[in-house]
C-alpha cells in the first residue's frame, strides 16, 4: 500500500480530520485507512467514499488507545510496507505518530501543509509563524511519518466503493495499557469552531471578559462561531477551546471577523486561511490591516452594537 491515513472515530463516523488526510492522501497513490473506533458499516462506507480501498479496523474498547494501536500498526507497516503514513493533528494522532517512530526507528515531520512524492517524499511546512516556508526531503526511507497542519487540505467525496474491512486485534502492551475509566464532554452552543462558515473574534483590546457578550450576540446573528486570541484565553476571559492561533485552533471560515485583534504573528497562523477577513481595530496602523479584505478603523464597543442593530433591523 502506497499511502497509510490514520483515521479516528467521532460520534459513529470518521472525524471530519480523518476525511481531510484521505483527500491528500488519495492524491500521492492508492490510500489504506488505519480506522480506530467502534467502525459501523456507515463508517467504512464514509471511508471508502473519500477513497480508501482498504480499511484496518482496530476497536479499542475501553483501553486508551496509543500504546496498543502504534504496537499493532507498526506490526502492519512491518508486514505490508508503505510510502507515506499521515497522521492529523489531533492529540492521538500525535501520540501515535511518536510511538509509531519509536518503534520503527524513524523520524516525524510534523507541520506539513503539502505533500510530495514524485521524486522521493517532499514535505512542505512553515516555520517562524508562517514567516518562511520550508521544503524537508525525506531520506531516512519508507515509510515517511507525517503530521499535518490542522485545515491543510479540503475533504472531498470522491463515489468511492466499499472498501475491503481487515479486523485488527488490540495488542497487549503490559504496563502502557490504560482503561478509560470516564469520559467528559465540554458543553457548548452554536456550530463547531473549526467547522463554521462564520467566525467572530475577539482580542485583548475589548478590554474585560464582558466584551465577549457581544461578540457572542454577533455570532449568533450571523449564525457563526466565537473565537479569540491567546491574550484573551490567557487573561481568562474564555475558555481554551475558544483560542484561535498557533497553540490553539485553526479555522478556515467564509467569514472571519477580527474585533480589537492585533494581528499578531501567532494569532495570524489560525486564520489567515479564512475567505474573507474583516478587521476592526481603533489601530490604523494594527498588522491585522494586513491581511483584512475589509478594514473599519474604530472602536469595537461603538462599531459592534450599531452593526448588532443593523442586524437586528433586517
Amino acid at each position: 500500500m502506497a499511502v497509510w491515513v490514520f483515521a479516528e472515530e467521532l460520534e459513529g463516523l470518521p472525524t471530519e480530520g480523518s476525511l481531510e488526510l484521505l483527500a491528500k492522501g488519495r492524491s500521492l497513490g492508492e490510500v489504506a485507512a488505519f480506522y480506530v473506533g467502534a467502525g459501523s458499516d456507515d463508517a467504512f462506507a464514509a471511508l471508502g467514499e473519500h477513497g480508501a480501498t482498504t480499511v484496518y479496523h482496530l476497536d479499542p474498547g475501553d483501553a486508551l488507545p496509543s500504546a496498543g494501536v502504534a504496537a499493532a500498526f507498526a506490526e502492519i507497516l512491518r508486514a505490508e510496507g508503505g510510502k507515506v503514513v499521515l497522521f492529523g493533528p489531533g492529540n492521538i494522532d500525535r501520540d501515535v505518530a511518536g510511538r509509531l517512530a519509536a518503534r520503527l526507528g524513524k523520524p516525524v515531520l510534523a507541520g506539513a501543509l503539502d505533500i510530495d512524492v514524485s521524486d522521493g517524499v517532499t514535505v512542505r511546512s512553515e516555520i517562524l509563524g508562517g514567516a518562511k516556508s520550508v521544503s524537508t526531503v525525506v531520506t531516512d526511507g519508507s515509510p515517511a511519518l507525517i503530521v499535518t497542519r490542522p485545515k491543510a487540505f479540503e475533504a472531498a467525496s470522491v463515489g468511492g466503493g466499499t472498501p475491503t474491512v481487515v479486523s485488527v486485534v488490540m495488542p497487549d502492551v503490559g504496563r502502557s495499557s490504560a482503561t478509560i475509566t470516564e469520559r467528559h464532554v465540554e458543553a457548548s452552543e452554536g456550530p463547531d469552531l473549526e467547522a463554521a462558515s462564520v467566525v467572530v473574534s475577539g482580542g485583548r483590546g475589548l478590554g474585560s471578559a464582558e466584551g465577549f457578550e457581544m461578540m457572542n450576540e454577533l455570532a449568533g446573528l450571523l449564525g457563526g462561531a466565537v473565537g479569540g486570541t491567546r491574550a484573551v484565553v490567557d487573561a481568562g476571559w474564555v475558555p481554551y477551546s475558544y483560542q484561535i492561533g498557533q497553540t490553539g485552533k485553526t479555522v478556515k471560515p467564509q467569514v472571519y471577523i477580527a474585533c480589537a485583534i492585533s494581528g499578531a504573528m501567532q494569532h495570524a497562523v489560525g486564520m489567515k486561511g479564512a475567505s474573507t477577513i474583516i478587521a476592526i481595530n481603533k489601530d490604523p496602523d494594527a498588522p491585522i490591516f494586513a491581511l483584512a479584505d475589509l478594514g473599519v478603523v474604530g472602536d469595537v464597543h461603538k462599531v459592534i452594537p450599531q452593526l448588532i442593530e443593523a442586524l437586528k433591523a433586517r
